[in-house]
This record gives C-alpha cells, sequence and structure tokens, in this order.
C-alpha cells in the first residue's frame, strides 16, 4: 500500500504537467478547429444554417473546379516528385560517383526557400516575358503546368529525404544473394531495391501529396485563372469578405488531407524494421555504367533547382526586366516598396526566433514529460494524438480557424489578436507534429536505465534531465530549432490571414509585392529569406559539430 501511494505520489506531478501540455495544444490546435468547424455551418449573422453554406458551394461549381483541379494537380505533382526523388535517391545511395555531399546539399536547396520563389523564377523563364518562353510549345506557364513545376520544386527535398533514409539502411545481404543467385542488375532493382523502399515511397507520396494540395504560394502567383481551394479560400475571405464560406472551403480542404495523414499513419503501422541487428549495411560497388547512369539521373534535376535558384537571384538584381539589363541594387530597396519594408524582413526574424525558442522547449519538455516520466497511458495517448493533428490540419485552414477563434470578441486572449505572439503561436502549432516526433525519436534512443540509476542515487528526474538527457539530446534538440527557425522564415499560408499593420512578414511581402507588380522586389525578398535561413543552417551545422565533437568520447563510454 505504501509503495502504491509513493507511486501515485512520484507520477502526480508529472501526469499534472502533461495534462497542462494537452490543455495548451488544444487550446492552440482543437478549438479553433472548432471554431472553424462551427463558423463553415453558420451564417454571415452567426445564426445555425446546417449544410447550407456546403450546398451553396456544390451548386455554384466550385466542386467540380477548385476541388477537382486541386486533387488532379496534387495527384500529377506526386507521381513526378516521388519518381524523382526515388531516382535521386538509388543514385546517391548505389553509386560511388563522386562528390555526393555537394550534390545532396544542392538537391536540399528548396526547402530553405518559400514557396513563391520558384513561381517567381519560373514567370522569369517561361512567362509572357520569359528566357525560355519558347521552350513550352505554345503552352501557358500560367496555370497548371506552372504550379506543377513549382510545387515539384519544393516538394522535392520532402520527398528524397524520406527516401534517403529508408534506402540507407539496406541490408547489404539481400544483395549479396542476388549476386550469388546470378540476378541481372534490372531484377536486383525490382526484387530488392524496390521493395526494401516500398514504405519510404508511400510515405513520400502521402506527404508530397498533402503539401501540394494544401499549398497557397505556388498558385497564387503562377496559377493565372486555374482555380485551387487553396486560392480559394484567399478569395473568398480576402476578396469577397465571405468568412463561412471561407469556412467551408477551409473543411473541403482539410478532407483530403486528413484522409492522406490517416492513411499514411496506417502504413507506417505497418512497416516492420528492415535493419536488424544480423543486418549488414550495404555498401556499393564500383560499377562504372551505374554510376554514369546515376549522374545521368542527377543532372537534370540539380539543373533544374539550380537554374530555378540562379533565376531569381539574377531577376532580383536586374534593374527593370526586360528592358534594362543593368546589375543594381534598386530591388532591395524594400522601403520603395508595398509590403512593409526592412520591417516585414525583421519581423520576420523576429517571428523565426520567437517560434525556435518557445516551440524547441515546449516541443521538448513535452516529449520528455511522454517519454520519460511515469504517466498514465490514456493521458499519452492522448497527448500523442492533439501532437500529430497539426500534421494533418492545412497551414491556410489553420491560420483561419485562428482568426474565428482568437479574433471572437468573448476570447479573454482576444487582445493577441493582430500581433507578433498570436503568428508565433500559429506557427509553433503548424509545425508542431514534425519536431514532435524529432524529440520522441531521439529520446526514444536514450536507455530507460539513466532514470533507473539516477533514483538509485537518489537524483531527482530533473537531475537526470538536465545533466544526462539534455546533452546528449543537444543534436536533435538543435535539429528541431533549425526546423522551426527556417519554417517560420518560409511560412505563408499560416500567417496570411493573421499579421496586422505592425506585423507584417518578409514571406508575406513576396505576395503583396508580386500582387502590385514588383516582381523583382519579390524575388529580391525572396533570395533574402533563402539567405537568411541558409546562414542558420550553416550556424547550427557549425553548433552540432561541436556538440559531435564534446560529447564523442562519453557517447561512446555509454555504449
Amino acid at each position: 500500500m505504501a509503495g502504491l501511494r509513493q507511486k501515485l505520489s512520484d507520477r502526480g506531478p508529472f501526469a499534472a504537467l502533461l495534462v497542462a501540455g494537452c490543455a495548451v495544444l488544444s487550446l492552440l490546435v482543437l478549438a479553433p478547429l472548432y471554431t472553424l468547424l462551427s463558423k463553415s455551418v453558420e451564417n454571415r449573422a452567426g445564426e445555425f444554417v446546417g449544410l447550407e453554406n456546403f450546398a451553396r458551394y456544390l451548386s455554384s461549381g466550385g466542386i467540380e473546379s477548385a476541388f477537382l483541379n486541386s486533387l488532379w494537380v496534387a495527384g500529377l505533382s506526386t507521381v513526378i516528385v516521388v519518381g524523382l526523388a526515388f531516382m535521386a535517391a538509388w543514385a546517391l545511395t548505389r553509386t560511388r560517383l563522386p562528390l555526393t555531399g555537394w550534390v545532396r546539399g544542392v538537391l536540399v536547396l528548396p526547402i530553405l526557400a518559400p514557396s513563391l520563389l520558384p513561381a517567381i523564377s519560373l514567370v522569369y523563364l517561361f512567362g509572357n516575358q520569359g528566357v525560355l518562353k519558347g521552350w513550352l510549345f505554345g503552352a501557358e506557364i500560367y496555370g497548371p503546368i506552372g504550379i506543377v513545376m513549382g510545387s515539384c520544386f519544393w516538394t522535392f527535398p520532402h520527398a528524397l529525404m524520406i527516401l534517403l533514409t529508408a534506402m540507407d539502411n539496406a541490408d547489404g545481404r539481400h544483395y549479396e544473394a542476388a549476386s550469388a543467385l546470378k540476378a541481372s542488375a534490372w531484377r536486383t532493382f525490382w526484387t530488392v531495391t524496390v521493395p526494401g523502399a516500398r514504405y519510404g515511397l508511400v510515405s513520400a507520396a502521402f506527404v508530397v501529396f498533402t503539401l501540394v494540395i494544401t499549398d497557397f504560394g505556388v498558385p497564387k502567383v503562377i496559377g493565372g485563372q486555374f482555380d485551387v481551394l487553396a486560392t480559394d479560400i484567399y478569395k473568398q475571405v480576402i476578396g469577397q469578405q465571405r468568412f463561412e464560406m471561407g469556412a467551408v472551403v477551409s473543411v473541403l480542404l482539410l478532407l483530403p488531407a486528413m484522409l492522406a495523414f490517416f492513411a499514411d499513419r496506417y502504413v507506417q503501422r505497418k512497416q516492420s524494421a528492415s535493419f536488424t541487428a544480423r543486418s549488414v549495411p550495404y555498401k556499393a560497388r564500383a560499377d562504372r555504367k551505374r554510376d554514369v547512369l546515376g549522374a545521368l539521373v542527377l543532372t537534370p534535376t540539380v539543373v533544374f533547382i539550380l537554374a530555378i535558384i540562379a533565376m531569381a537571384v539574377y531577376a532580383s538584381f536586374v534593374t527593370f526586366w526586360p528592358y534594362n539589363l543593368d546589375l543594381s541594387l534598386n530591388n532591395y530597396q524594400f522601403g520603395r516598396m508595398d509590403g512593409g519594408g526592412w520591417g516585414a524582413y525583421f519581423n520576420s526574424l523576429q517571428l523565426a526566433l520567437g517560434t525556435m525558442v518557445l516551440g524547441t522547449v515546449l516541443v521538448f519538455f513535452n516529449a520528455w514529460l511522454m517519454e520519460r516520466t511515469p504517466q498514465p497511458k490514456i493521458l499519452t495517448g492522448v497527448f500523442q494524438f492533439l501532437s500529430l493533428l497539426p500534421l494533418a490540419v492545412p497551414g491556410l485552414v489553420l491560420g483561419l480557424s485562428y482568426i474565428f477563434f482568437f479574433n471572437h470578441p468573448d476570447n479573454l486572449l482576444n487582445g493577441i489578436y493582430g500581433t507578433l505572439l498570436i503568428l508565433i503561436l500559429c506557427t509553433v502549432s503548424h509545425f508542431y507534429a514534425v519536431s514532435h516526433l524529432t524529440a520522441v525519436t531521439a529520446l526514444k534512443q536514450l536507455d530507460k536505465e539513466f532514470e533507473a540509476v539516477g533514483e538509485s542515487l537518489k537524483a531527482s528526474r530533473w537531475r537526470v534531465l538536465f545533466t544526462v538527457t539534455l546533452p546528449l539530446c543537444l543534436p536533435a534538440i538543435l535539429d528541431v530549432a533549425l526546423y522551426l527557425f527556417v519554417n517560420a522564415m518560409t511560412t505563408v499560408s499560416a500567417v496570411v490571414f493573421l499579421y496586422g499593420p505592425n506585423s507584417q512578414l518578409a514571406s508575406v511581402a513576396v505576395l503583396s509585392m508580386d500582387e502590385a507588380g514588383d516582381i523583382a522586389p519579390a524575388a529580391a525578398m525572396a533570395i533574402l529569406i533563402t539567405v537568411t535561413c541558409a546562414g542558420a543552417k550553416l550556424i547550427q551545422g557549425a553548433l552540432r559539430f561541436w556538440v559531435d565533437r564534446s560529447t564523442r568520447a562519453w557517447r561512446q563510454g555509454t555504449e
């Protein structure tokens, strides 16, 4: 009986803290979503009308245009991106090409840029006055072609990183067996390589599909008259001030995103370990023909990425396209353009730093409570659900739900609407899930004996946290911090409805300048965001190197 009381007294404070974590996530995600769903079944006066708003939207032809357009553009982009990413991952892991580290760096560059950047570059390349406008054989870049090309650019790194992880963990014994059985390279590819990466392929497909169907930046800049759900929400809310119809379209956008999310969760549950204790790491053998094939596979993607970025850099320095191609810094004088000037850039820096600090602390502390402290199973299940829910919620939907929830006059937190604080809270919520998974993975890799040894030495869990857990998890913490910083700098959809007169952001400024016809300054701001994110990546890389070197001896001693 005394032991039970001691166990409950040990669990109580930690359970209370995790309950508080659930309450915070409910406030930041569940409550706004509930308000959004409620708004979709109300009229402008706030009266309940059931499914009348949905019926009006369907009768207007929105489901035939925006919804179906979103589905097929996202589907086509997914097929292209997953195919190219798989070939690139194969070339990087199954050949012995030189400079693969540099090639990997180039291939993930798009993750540092706002999604608006490829759309702007494509206008300069293939637009009405583009340098390669004749290369589309008379087709228009403004529409589905431009949306697909821009979406492929910025979603490619997401698929590549998933597939690289899947293919890096290949078991070399399978390839040795195929070689012993005299299987051809083609047969080995289809019977060993592809099956070994099948879960990565499925996961990459769901991720890319969700990113494309919920993206706002690319279709807004280069979509022309081609309607998709994301731009339809913007038109309903900003253009027509029909908030209830914006809620309706948001619900429709939420459905395929949540379907893809739950399908991905189901597939991952079926996944079993492909790399066990008996596995032998795969090492590619020297094969000149295979290396040449790998180079041919990688070249088009590398050239496309570099061309998009180089075009944006060049356009940002051109004085007046295409009539005065002299290079100058005029486009970086943001104070003369719409969009908030340099103040927007510094607001984005504050947003990114605030999101990084608040998000990293919140994510890691909650993950530690869930993984390394005694908790009731039902509580950890609820918290896990709330932590992963943002992964299924498009940024545009979350941002609109924040309007309905925090801008309501009866909400005690109404005062933060239009401030930088609500932008930080929305951004932390939007990117919480991936950060949570990263922190949980790092914590799961630590032996549970650390806490047991701490108890035997009369050391509290708090002391074990600060003296053992935090130092060992520093690499993962740095990864979470960089992830939150970069996404806060580049996001558009999650914040486009929430900024106020004094909280304009650089990513939204790109959109504002593009709408005002200042395309070159928009390219300049997009490049500035990209350079800032690249600088943050270099700082994070240097810190990781220092942490790894400082803790190498300790880590080797604990293995």
